[in-house]
């Protein structure tokens, strides 16, 4: 990727903009980074800019929308002119502004980082550690999250496919090779490892800390395969005592609350009122509310198999997330899709579209904990875990497992992926989980997908399970290989 002199000088300029006192101004374009960035209060400021590049469309609404909607808990209603929609039908192009505009938001938020990260040095002070702490964990949340989309999962070809660019330079590097996924993972952990050392803050989960960090780490670590750590870092972060599971209620009704008051959420991407996006947000393409109709798009609706897998268990505290469309006791359809609203993002503060989507939660690391027992044979640990989700979701008596009663799943691990895959629905997980597992994505339900709107069948092994890298960039930098 390029990345121009105007992102530094834009950087820089809301840098000083921020921060600058009455007193003694220098014009914004005469300010160098060690001038932007000249004292403690400097880097704070910086830092939450850094957070702010999170609360966006360009992030937060592609992040989810390229993380979800190829799978199967999301069905494309009808056909509309938004290349976001590209992602759900698998006909991506290399010019699709979702992933243009994610990539540019990513390596804009990673040079940030680089400035902030190259200033400090360990042991300046604690807050000053605190600070790089939380910048390297918002550089290795970027190179993650880009390493998802644009890298094949780590278990194909053992790390060595084409990944990233690994920026780590306050300097703008024009022409960056990409590197493999394995070096991108390499270069994640490093971060990831530092800043759990660095941060000692038990800030709340609009920032990141220790257990934030340690959180992501067990999740890389099960996507890389090393299940001994996926299981040793999602036990730090339930040691710690932080975060509990939320009640049933409160659960149920997550998605209104404030992020901080939620006592399962880890790490979030915090919109206030005045981040509001509104029609633009990703709430509203799920939702519409069934009596208005004014609230949305909602022309993304929870896929009809998703919908009867809840539904196996009425009493199922995730069926809340889910609001079918009736009309007199009608069910509503779009075409042939049964119009099952999604409302996991709407309603914060009672505002119709605002929400702050969570990027990772306790329940995540029970799961996480519960598939990596699954694959080292530790079957009963993994039920116990998926156990727990359940009783969380209201589920007791026979709705729940036993090593001996698998409900007719097959085997513990496809118990343990069928409960990720309804707890942590729409939050950008699905896809993911399913080919980084060597699985085919199957959609045997009606939707705008396959040659029939009834039928859809993706091999793990497609080239298509990851995007293009985007035209622009492979225009501009001629050292960066497309993908096939």
């Amino acid at each position: 990727m390029k990345t121009t002199l105007l992102v530094r000088n834009t950087l820089v300029a809301l840098l000083i903009g921020l921060s600058a006192c009455e007193n003694d101004l220098q014009p914004y374009d005469s300010k160098s980074n060690e001038v932007a960035l000249a004292t403690p209060a400097d880097i704070q400021i910086a830092t939450y800019g850094n957070y702010a590049m999170l609360v966006t469309e360009a992030y937060t609404r592609h992040f989810l929308t390229l993380n979800e909607w190829p799978g199967d808990n999301v069905v494309q209603s009808g056909a509309d002119g938004d290349q976001a929609s590209l992602a759900a039908s698998y006909l991506h192009i290399p010019a699709m502004y979702p992933t243009r505009d994610f990539w540019a938001q990513s390596y804009k938020l990673i040079y940030g980082t680089n400035l902030i990260i190259n200033k400090i040095r360990d042991g300046e002070s604690a807050a000053l550690d605190q600070l790089k702490g939380e910048n390297l964990f918002l550089r290795a949340l970027a190179h993650f999250n880009l390493v998802r989309l644009f890298g094949r999962p780590y278990a194909q070809n053992k790390g060595e496919s084409p990944g990233v660019p690994v920026l780590l330079g306050g300097e703008v590097e024009q022409y960056p090779k990409r590197n493999t996924v394995k070096e991108v993972y390499t270069q994640v952990i490093k971060d990831l490892l530092q800043a759990a050392v660095l941060m000692k803050e038990p800030k709340n989960a609009n920032f990141a800390s220790k257990e934030v960090a340690e959180a992501l780490l067990s999740r890389i670590y099960l996507y890389m395969e090393d299940n001994a750590n996926a299981i040793l870092y999602a036990n730090k972060v339930m040691d710690s005592k932080r975060y509990q599971l939320a009640s049933t209620d409160v659960y149920k009704k997550s998605p209104t609350l404030v992020p901080e008051t939620n006592p399962e959420t880890i790490f979030n991407f915090r919109h206030t009122l005045a981040d509001n996006k509104d029609k633009n947000s990703v709430g509203s393409l799920y939702y519409n509310d069934p009596v208005t109709l004014s609230t949305g798009w909602g022309e993304y609706y929870a896929s009809q198999t998703f919908w009867e897998l809840l539904n196996e268990h009425p009493e199922d505290a995730r069926l809340a997330f889910i609001t079918p469309h009736y009309i007199n006791g009608k069910l509503q359809y779009r075409g042939t899709s049964p119009q099952y609203f999604v409302n996991k993002f709407n309603w914060q503060e009672g505002i119709a579209n605002l929400s702050s989507p969570v990027y990772l939660r306790l329940a995540e690391m029970y799961l996480n904990r519960a598939e990596a027992y699954a694959k080292t044979g530790q079957n009963q640990l993994a039920i116990n875990d998926v156990n727990t989700i359940r009783t969380r979701a209201g589920l007791s008596g026979k709705a729940l497992y036993t090593v001996d009663d698998l409900k007719g799943r097959g085997s513990v691990f496809n118990v343990v992926l069928e409960e990720r895959r309804m707890e942590l629905a729409f939050e950008g997980h699905r896809p993911g989980d399913l080919y980084r597992n060597n699985l085919p994505l199957v959609r045997a339900y009606p939707g705008l997908h396959g040659t029939d709107n009834f039928h859809f069948r993706v091999e793990p092994t497609s080239p298509r399970i990851i995007f293009y890298i985007p035209e622009r960039e492979v225009n501009i930098n001629k050292n960066l290989v497309q993908n096939p």
